[in-house]
């Protein structure tokens, strides 16, 4: 783990880093992009797990090694060993918005002591389950709510909340329709 206690920190954002980062990106846009990609396997009943093996920065390939497991929950005919999938779609929101409040925070100097975001949503499974033309199989709305604290004053946070709104890539995502190209193999 880096240790950013004696770089110039704030909220364990290393802002000298992230400055060359932005001047890279700067210099040659191709050091911006940014590929994700995962693999998801079926491994019986309701329940999946996910591998992540690398992300591709600037053209660079990097390795890393994770593991998301999703389930359902015994209600929903699953076996309760993970989050579902809707529970995993509000938490990488979350997680990307929560990125977004620290780094937002950071640079314009303000040490937070909390940075929270609860979010819910509520799904009909009459459209999952194709019951009813009629109803959406997914959600209309999701509502969240942001708390933070820190040194910093109540328009400061309001700032970094517009900021977030403005630049975070999943809120992005999930406020806009993405084009969706599937195929079968």
């Amino acid at each position: 783990m880096l240790d950013v206690a004696q770089k110039n920190a704030v909220n364990g954002i290393d802002l000298d880093a992230l400055t060359e980062a932005a001047e890279a990106i700067k210099q040659d846009p191709a050091n911006g992009v940014v590929a994700f990609r995962v693999r998801t396997e079926w491994t019986g009943q309701t329940r999946s797990e996910t591998t992540i093996d690398s992300v591709t920065m600037g053209g660079e390939r990097i390795a890393r090694r994770h593991k998301i497991v999703a389930d359902e929950p015994y209600e929903l005919l699953g076996t309760d060993s993970a989050p579902n999938p809707q529970e995993l779609l509000m938490s990488a929101i979350n997680a990307c918005m929560t990125v977004g409040y620290v780094a937002q925070a950071a640079v314009r100097g303000i040490t937070l002591t909390t940075c929270r975001i609860e979010m819910a949503g509520e799904l009909d499974l009459r459209g999952f389950l194709g019951l009813d033309a009629s109803v959406p199989n997914g959600y209309r709305k999701l509502d969240y709510i942001v708390t933070l604290e820190g040194d910093g004053t109540r328009e400061q946070y309001e700032e970094i909340h517009q900021a977030v709104m403005a630049t975070s890539p999943n809120f992005y995502n999930i406020n806009r329709a993405i084009e969706m190209n599937g195929r079968l193999a």
